[in-house]
């Protein structure tokens, strides 16, 4: 199994904390956040990791190198200039599998990825995203589901049917990246819209709350979690 790990944002809602360094390098609790992903991947036996970096991205590939230190073989695909999440996937392509998964650089996913990938690969579609039943909980609600396909994605118009929010884990066959344009900068969210009006978008229904490192209430969240798992 490959997973793409999209870490070239900006990390602007972290201020000075992410001036000088990506916020995937953020040390909580005395390791850089980055340790913890892939340690999370390798615990599940998912050790071919492709990074898409920017911003700061060296940093980052200086620290894992190969990865082969942490038990997993990393590659890294550089962006010159921000992409969008969407963007960074098209310029990876060629180091790309048929199948893959994609995480955003600043999530930790309580979620065996198996169970998932196995769901994935019973249906002939092209692309899944992982959902939680948030009722606008740690964040602003953006999906709709039904019969497990998504019917609605939104990020910046709320309507009563979206209670679901993307708990940021998604599988895609590698054809679906024919529908992205071949340059410049596009979000992955794009793409859902194309994919819903052809119901090529199945949605998987996750129990377990997500924890991310992209604003200051998260930071503190994940470094909560963490002392109440080393107990």
């Amino acid at each position: 199994m490959q997973i793409v790990i999209l870490a070239g944002g900006l990390a602007t809602r972290l201020g000075e904390l992410t001036e000088s360094q990506p916020k995937t390098m953020l040390r909580i609790q005395g390791r850089p956040f980055v340790e913890y992903q892939v340690e999370l991947l390798r615990k599940q036996g998912i050790k071919d990791i492709v990074m898409c970096i920017g911003h700061l991205g060296e940093q980052i590939e200086s620290h894992l190198g190969n990865g082969r230190k942490y038990g997993v073989d990393i590659r890294y695909s550089h962006e010159d200039e921000p992409l969008g999440t969407g963007g960074a996937i098209k310029k990876a392509e060629a180091m790309l599998n048929k199948e893959f998964f994609t995480m955003y650089g600043d999530s930790y996913l309580l979620l065996d990825l198996w169970s998932v990938y196995s769901y994935f690969r019973t249906k002939n579609k092209l692309a899944l995203i992982t959902v939680y039943k948030n009722y606008d909980s740690y964040d602003i609600s953006n999906t709709a589901i039904s019969n497990c396909l998504v019917t609605r994605y939104n990020k910046k118009e709320k309507t009563e049917d979206m209670v679901y929010i993307d708990y940021g884990v998604h599988v895609f066959k590698k054809e679906a990246l024919e529908l992205m344009p071949e340059n410049g900068y596009y979000p992955m969210e794009d793409l859902f819209p194309t994919l819903i009006s052809q119901k090529q978008l199945l949605a998987y229904e996750v129990s377990e709350r997500f924890y991310e490192i992209g604003s200051l209430q998260g930071l503190k969240e994940f470094g909560q979690y963490l002392g109440r798992a080393e107990r």
